[in-house]
């Protein structure tokens, strides 16, 4: 018997409860099979999916109001959130921990919680029980020497639990690999000399409830402010692999330079065509190029090649072991943490221009309203002949004479795919899907890696020919596997939550706008709340339903609000109403995108499912059986989605670190600003020009006292009514950077909120 048949028998059982001798009569166990059966049950609870209210008893926490599985999130202040999976029905939001009970686990840990007691509105107060999976086997942190000995502070200020470092354990071993000090240096060094510094350091003991952590340092990686410590402190603080292991290497040295005969045996050969890559300047691995034409009855005929990463890359090696864990590339600005070894990532698997490479290729054949009448999938071998820019593209299609003498061969080519760009933009919007233009911003940086200013990133005609000739590659991928009525791995965007929706509706209707829902109906839930002294007291709450929602209805929202002064604001809290993509072995389509099926496949190099995607498409290629059965499939898409999001805030994150410090060389200075939320405790506004964001405190507000009126979510002072509300424009002060909490606090620099009038800039 399989986990998840076990799972399921429980689940059939009375309230999912069942007992051990109950379970070995029902299924037989016996001898051998009694032994697996502890064994199960064993993993089964340590993983959460079960729990012995009393010994040889078990109940399936999911099914079971009474307990919560989830990641933990705490919070500077000390109290703490579990994030359920799977969310319990019945409560709205996550599980809230009070400051004594989240100090019992490390922020990220996956614990196993009781659900104490439920307010009318939902909202659920627990305690944990159990830690089932650690999150931080090493922390990095600065290390300081107190009275009562050495420890490391965390630079996560979610991990409360300073590490302490007893006598001895401070000197990282002499293989340590230091970002600024060499080992040898600090172990001629007392502790003293490593006050101020940045380590890393390994749990050897975690804490119980308050106390601290044990550990040892590592590594040193430098003092705060050396060039480059700040991204070796989000690789760390985020637990990102950034060292490939000696098999890894080894075997990647072994990839060869360059494609031989054998190896385009029995591909399709391309070379003839002027196929071409199309990336940012500073792109260093090519993995999709691309080639339109136009066939004789009109219709186009699209080639995308991807690079033939599974080529070189088998399942079960060291490198695709590495590469799973890695899950995706990670881009700074000043490097990247790539998913695979320089060998193959800009070596044999890029796409690089001169040089024969192996792909794997959709042809597809596209009519005049942009839909795919013929798809052909195969391996092929091409020639690049040109590594183009969006610059560059972008400065052809608008006439550049100097770009057009340049490129005279490929002009044509890229005016064909500016017009079949078009019509696949045109088809998305017929069907429904959203596209937010929301202003993204570029980081510019000094020779010394310091943020030397920001600006707007360049978004041009080339990278919409990109986007939408990767996406119809995309789509008929994952339509082609869904046919086959195989496993399939997809990217899948779910419709958002009745609640998010239901607050945005709130603040739309102050300007005047609307999704369109209607009514949000509402559902009673009977629910038992928990006592502290163990009474049990049953109760009803009424909780907000999911609604029928479509992504037409942002799109005609996002059409409507196009150019007038609530545009960004508006555009950017319907983008926070939405939920966010991950991976999935179940197909539920992709809300954002109006698509039933969607999958990746265009960047095997930088994402991992793109890799498990080639390796489906090649068995169907093999005529081979699918390689990958459904709960493989679901644990490569949770770990992928985890690794996708750990990637996303450590990027996140060191921009924001960027922003804070250069905005410390602007305390006392004037900047126009857009309010962007309101809270009881002030607003936050982002800065017009230079895409900060930082906190505006009630109490600094002159003149009289202000509350926030949270019907109208506006803050309106008690005597004279002047209102600030979502959407203001003001002229604020930046009065401080708060190090501890990592924000920018401002105050109001006028008289009164200016709405709907663009302020003066500020160079």
């Amino acid at each position: 018997m399989t986990d998840a048949s076990l799972l399921e028998h429980i689940r059939l059982q009375p309230h999912a409860r069942a007992g051990f001798k109950q379970l070995v009569r029902e299924l037989g166990a016996k001898g051998a099979t009694r032994q697996d059966l502890e064994q199960a049950l064993d993993r089964l609870e340590k993983r959460g999916e079960l729990i012995q209210p009393r010994a040889g008893h078990y109940v399936l926490t999911r099914a079971n109001r009474e307990y919560a599985v989830g990641r933990l999130v705490t919070h500077r202040d000390g109290y703490g959130f579990v994030v359920m999976d799977p969310p319990a029905a019945g409560i709205e939001g996550d599980l809230f921990l009070p400051p004594g009970e989240a100090g019992k686990a490390m922020h990220g840990d996956r614990v196993l919680a009781r659900i104490a007691r439920i307010s009318p509105q939902g909202r659920a107060e627990g305690t944990i029980l159990r830690v089932l999976k650690r999150a931080h086997s090493e922390v990095v942190g600065e290390f300081t020497v107190r009275p009562t000995g050495c420890y490391v502070i965390p630079h996560d200020d979610r991990i409360r639990h300073w590490i302490r470092i007893p006598d001895g354990l401070e000197k990282p071993p002499r293989e340590a690999s230091a970002h600024r000090i060499g080992a040898e240096a600090v172990e001629a060094r007392g502790p003293e000399d490593l006050a101020g510094l940045i380590v890393q350091a390994e749990i050897l003991e975690y804490p119980a409830d308050e106390e601290h952590a044990i550990g040892r340092v590592l590594e040193v990686l430098g003092h705060p402010e050396d060039f480059g410590v700040d991204v070796e402190i989000m690789i760390r603080k985020h637990h990102i692999p950034n060292r490939f292991p000696e098999d890894v290497l080894a075997q990647a040295r072994q990839a060869p330079a360059s494609v031989s005969g054998e190896e385009t045996h029995g591909r399709r050969d391309f070379r003839g065509m002027d196929v071409v890559t199309i990336d940012g300047e500073t792109a260093r691995d090519f993995d999709d190029a691309v080639w339109v034409d136009r066939l004789p009855n009109g219709h186009f005929t699209l080639h995308v090649h991807i690079a033939d990463v599974g080529r070189y890359v088998l399942p079960g090696t060291p490198i695709d072991r590495e590469a799973l864990l890695r899950g995706t590339s990670v881009y700074f600005p000043d490097r990247a943490v790539p998913m695979l070894p320089v060998e193959l990532s800009t070596g044999i698997c890029s796409l690089q221009p001169g040089v024969d490479r192996l792909v794997l290729s959709a042809l597809l054949e596209i009519d005049h309203a942009g839909d795919v009448v013929r798809q052909e999938f195969t391996r092929g071998v091409i020639r690049s002949a040109e590594r183009m820019t969006y610059t560059s593209v972008h400065l052809l299609l608008e006439g550049d004479a100097a770009e057009r003498e340049r490129y005279a061969p490929l002009a044509a080519r890229f005016e064909l795919m500016k017009e079949l760009a078009l019509i696949l933009n045109r088809k998305r919007q017929r069907r429904g899907s959203i596209d937010f233009d929301l202003p993204e911003p570029l980081i510019e940086f000094d020779e010394f890696g310091e943020m030397a200013g920001v600006s707007r990133a360049p978004r041009n005609i080339a990278h919409r020919i990109i986007e939408e000739l990767m996406l119809a590659a995309n789509e008929a991928v994952a339509g082609h596997l869904e046919a086959l009525g195989w496993p399939g791995l997809y990217r899948i965007h779910e419709p958002p939550d009745a609640r998010r929706v239901a607050d945005f509706e709130l603040v739309a209707a102050h300007f005047g706008c609307s999704l369109g829902v209607g009514a949000i109906p509402a559902k009673r839930y009977p629910l038992v709340e928990r006592k502290r002294d163990g009474r049990k007291i049953r109760k009803d709450i009424v909780l907000v339903e999911q609604m029928p929602i479509s992504p037409r209805q942002y799109q005609r929202l996002v059409a409507r609000i196009e150019g007038r002064p609530e545009e960004r604001i508006l555009s950017y809290l319907m983008l926070r109403s939405l939920k966010q993509a991950r991976y999935s072995e179940q197909n539920t389509g992709h809300f954002a995108l109006a698509a039933r099926t969607y999958t990746h496949f265009t960047s095997p190099i930088r994402r991992y499912p793109d890799l498990v995607v080639h390796r489906l498409l090649s068995a169907w290629l093999d005529q081979r059986q699918p390689p990958l059965d459904p709960h493989l499939l679901s644990e490569i898409a949770a770990d992928c989605s985890f690794t996708e999001r750990r990637a996303a805030e450590a990027e996140r994150d060191l921009v924001e670190w960027k922003k804070l410090k250069f905005m410390a060389a602007h305390v006392g200075g004037e900047f126009p600003a857009l309010i962007i939320q309101t809270t009881k405790f002030g607003f936050f506004v982002e800065l017009e020009n230079l895409f900060v964001e930082g906190l505006v405190p009630v109490e600094s507000l002159p003149g009289e006292r202000y509350g926030y009126h949270e019907n109208t979510r506006k803050i309106i002072g008690e005597r004279s009514k002047r209102q600030f509300s979502i959407g203001d424009r003001v002229r604020v002060i930046l009065d401080r950077v708060d190090a501890v909490e990592k924000k920018l606090v401002f105050s109001v620099a006028e008289q009164e909120p200016v709405k709907g009038r663009r302020a003066r800039r500020v160079h």
